[in-house]
């Protein structure tokens, strides 16, 4: 274990899940583990209730589709959604910097209730803290949610063959965010995928009982994400490039950038871990939505058991897609 904090004990890959597993979850006790979920699931009789919590740091505030506050209630609710629950009430605190200019936390405020309106959630209740100049980089955002699980969505195990949904396009997020950071001369008219996912639950409905497992691609991009799923299930992953949904956009500025979109973020997709021969049912189901106009099936789970990702590439050979270990663009949510 490091003796320090580094930066990549935050961007959601290797270095994450061994801070998480050698001190928190050891000196939390037992019962703080919640396997690889981004929401925690209880019964109320005779509900069953999804609780969620998160931190927001984004740099910058302000990027091509979004901004810290939009990015703080897109990502609560797409967590209550991975649980298979129809969000309900948020809670919002702010760490704010002396200094911060007001009517840029007004645009903030604005887009928090614009998307809570959006989808009918509401924010609750809160904290506002205010910290000396210099000390929190302008704004930090924590939010916690609460929502109702669906009776049909009750995730079970993996098995051989069992089928991997993307339900659209990777790394618009991340890529949104390096241009805007960087102030990258490339013309593009590419926006943050940012948005909130609550329709899932009611559009897929009863098939999510061929749902095994729900994730958003978040902090360490897809990459990152099947290799946590793939060794929670201990059966390897193989992915089909040709079928991994990516806009020429993307796909020429991080060519150009010698960055990889499999590890960067996306902020308003999931992946799906369907039952062997339900996958085109669900892609058939997602595509009565033009937002999931481009889900694709792309890859299953193999008999294998080493955990293990890997790639049937265009060319026609196989690459080891690892775990991100090390950052690719830091503050990215």
């Amino acid at each position: 274990m490091f003796s320090k904090i580094k930066l990549t004990h935050g961007d959601g890959g290797i270095h994450t899940n061994e801070l998480i597993q050698d001190v928190f979850v050891k000196y939390y006790g037992e019962g703080s583990s919640n396997s690889i979920n981004d929401a925690f699931v209880f019964s109320v009789n005779p509900q069953k209730l999804a609780y969620t919590t998160d931190s927001f740091v984004v740099r910058p505030l302000f990027f091509k589709g979004g901004d810290i506050g939009k990015l703080s209630i897109c990502g609560t609710i797409n967590d209550l959604t991975t649980a298979g629950a129809t969000p309900l009430y948020i809670s919002a605190s702010f760490i704010i910097e002396e200094g911060f200019d007001m009517e840029s936390l007004c645009d903030i405020a604005k887009s928090m209730g614009e998307v809570c309106r959006q989808t009918g959630v509401k924010i609750v209740t809160g904290d506002t803290k205010v910290v000396e100049k210099g000390n929190a980089d302008g704004l930090f955002i924590n939010t916690s949610g609460i929502g109702i699980v669906s009776p049909h969505y009750s995730p079970f195990r993996v098995e051989p063959d069992d089928e991997i949904i993307i339900t659209g396009t990777i790394a618009e997020h991340g890529t949104a965010i390096l241009l805007d950071r960087y102030e990258l001369n490339i013309e593009t008219d590419m926006v943050s995928d940012c948005r909130p996912l609550n329709n899932l639950i009611p559009l897929l409905n009863e098939d999510l009982i061929y749902i095994k497992l729900m994730k958003d691609p978040t902090r360490g991009g897809l990459a990152t994400i099947l290799n946590e799923i793939s060794n929670h299930a201990e059966f390897n992953i193989e992915l089909d490039e040709s079928r991994i949904p990516i806009t020429q956009q993307v796909r020429a500025i991080n060519e150009m950038l010698g960055i990889d979109p499999l590890y960067l973020a996306c902020e308003g997709r999931m992946v799906l871990i369907v039952k062997k021969g339900f996958g085109d049912q669900v892609i058939q189901r997602l595509k009565q939505t033009p937002i999931y106009a481009d889900a694709q099936i792309i890859g299953r789970f193999t008999s294998n058991t080493q955990g293990m990702v890997y790639m049937q590439t265009e060319i026609g050979g196989k690459r080891i897609i690892p775990a991100l270990e090390h950052q690719t663009i830091p503050r990215i949510c």
